[in-house]
């Protein structure tokens, strides 16, 4: 089993998400004892994000700017680990109700037309990527966002959901801590329910 294992907290060894997927990890290893990981820490090594230059080779101009053929580099690599991977782990925390911009600039690397999807001649998304992907998305935030008060906010989970569904990975597991900032007892208990969760991961 191929497993690409991305980080994306800026919050370094006090990061909730990045405990969670070094367990998620360490779950599906046991599972399975051939596993070959790649790990991309998205912070350590951050994507630029996506501007004009970037549009423009897309189309066929030359990459003028080292930095921006570097990059261009790191996005091809980037979408050669997806289509790779048979299982691709997800540290996703929520900052001001979305992902990291590291993690964005990461998904506007590999959501590509031509590359990842195509459109149908209707118009419709159509994924080029191999079948039978599995994603676990470990999703930690600081308030509760199931709670009805709070949904019309969250921009996280559901933007993962829905832009990966676009290039067809929809076999998605959410790993979730939520309420981390309401308290210590919170905190533990929200912990605690996503390792149970964690250890209840299958083959």
């Amino acid at each position: 089993m191929k497993l690409l294992h991305i980080d994306s907290s800026i919050l370094g060894e006090n990061s909730v998400s990045r405990t969670l997927t070094a367990e998620i990890v360490a779950r599906l290893t046991a599972l399975h004892s051939d596993a070959d990981v790649v790990y991309r820490d998205l912070t350590a090594e951050s994507a630029m994000h996506l501007s004009g230059g970037h549009l423009a080779v897309r189309f066929g101009a030359q990459a003028e700017a080292p930095d921006l053929a570097k990059d261009l580099e790191k996005a091809e690599r980037d979408i050669q680990d997806l289509i790779d991977a048979d299982t691709i782990v997800i540290g996703a925390p929520m900052y001001n109700f979305t992902v990291p911009t590291q993690l964005k600039a990461w998904i506007d690397r590999i959501v590509v037309a031509g590359r990842t999807f195509k459109y149908s001649d209707a118009g419709t998304p159509v994924s080029l990527l191999p079948e039978g992907k599995k994603v676990i998305i470990a999703s930690t935030r600081g308030g509760a966002y199931l709670d009805a008060s709070m949904a019309g906010l969250e921009h996280q989970e559901s933007y993962l959901k829905g832009v990966l569904g676009f290039i067809g990975l929809t076999d998605v597991t959410i790993i979730r801590a939520e309420g981390l900032a309401m308290g210590e007892e919170a905190k533990d208990a929200a912990i605690s329910r996503a390792r149970g969760e964690i250890a209840e991961l299958a083959a």
